[in-house]
């Protein structure tokens, strides 16, 4: 399997989103290896990756995959940290390897509860229209853009994002695969009998136009013990868009959850 583990530090996984490529994170990558170890991977079925997609278990292999990328970095348990579509691969990790979760931080996240809507459903029985539906769907990103980097930045910043999704280009087909497995997802009840120190982000309600905020502030419900967070001035794509606050974020949530997990030790 193809790992990028750069930086040192407190260790955080981070699980790219639906479109299953890490480059689409690289300024988020890039703001975390600053600041800690980080280490990401493109999804299984992704042919870049290196890895295997294993048609039998399904959604389960993305959550395998997050097992095996801890192994190979010789690590017992880490911050798990899923952006979108990865959320939920984080979240269902947690609920299968609890031991292995030092801190949980889930960035507009989809929830086990998401279904997709009639549009969703209809992209994913024709993959092939997913292309440049996708790409006049972008449009709807420039507010976000324009309030997290005016409207000059906003655009220099729209330019190289666009090159690099071109340069590492996403495949329909399997993004409308991932939208089907997690419809047919059912994980609710074991993530309610997980109890690791969690952290829910979003951005601005305004701003989201892929997950609404109402949606991923459902982990909330499903672990009253959450923190709750907000990347102000962004919305869905805040950790490419603000990727210094939002690695800041994610880095003092995981040192504090150590610090509490070191104390709590010595007390027992």
């Amino acid at each position: 399997m193809n790992i990028i583990d750069i930086g040192s530090g407190a260790p955080v996984v981070l699980v790219p989103g639906i479109q299953g490529r890490w480059e689409w994170m690289t300024p988020a990558v890039d703001a975390l290896s600053r600041r800690c170890r980080v280490i990401t991977f493109s999804l299984a079925d992704e042919p870049t990756s290196g890895g295997r997609f294993d048609e039998a278990v399904g959604f389960s292999t993305y959550v395998q995959q997050v097992a095996d990328v801890l192994d190979s970095a010789g690590l017992q348990e880490a911050t798990i940290c899923g952006i979108s579509y990865g959320g939920l691969i984080a979240a269902a990790f947690a609920a299968r390897y609890p031991q292995r979760v030092s801190a949980l931080v889930l960035m507009s996240a989809i929830p086990p509860s998401w279904r997709p809507d009639a549009k969703a459903r209809f992209l994913m029985r024709a993959p092939r229209l997913l292309s440049p539906l996708f790409a006049i769907g972008s449009l709807r990103m420039w507010p976000e853009i324009a309030a997290a980097k005016g409207p000059l930045r906003g655009l220099a910043f729209a330019v190289r994002h666009v090159a690099n999704v071109l340069a590492h280009r996403f495949s329909p087909r399997l993004m409308a695969r991932r939208a089907r497995l997690a419809d047919e997802l059912d994980v609710e009840n074991d993530m309610r009998r997980v109890h690791r120190p969690t952290l829910v982000m979003t951005g601005e309600p305004a701003l989201d136009r892929v997950v609404p905020v109402r949606l991923t502030q459902d982990y909330l419900r499903i672990w009253p013990h959450a923190t709750s967070a907000v990347l102000s001035g962004t919305g869905h794509l805040g950790p490419i868009t603000r990727p210094d606050e939002f690695a800041s974020l994610v880095v003092s949530f995981a040192e504090r959850a150590s610090s509490d997990e070191k104390q709590r030790r010595r007390i027992v």
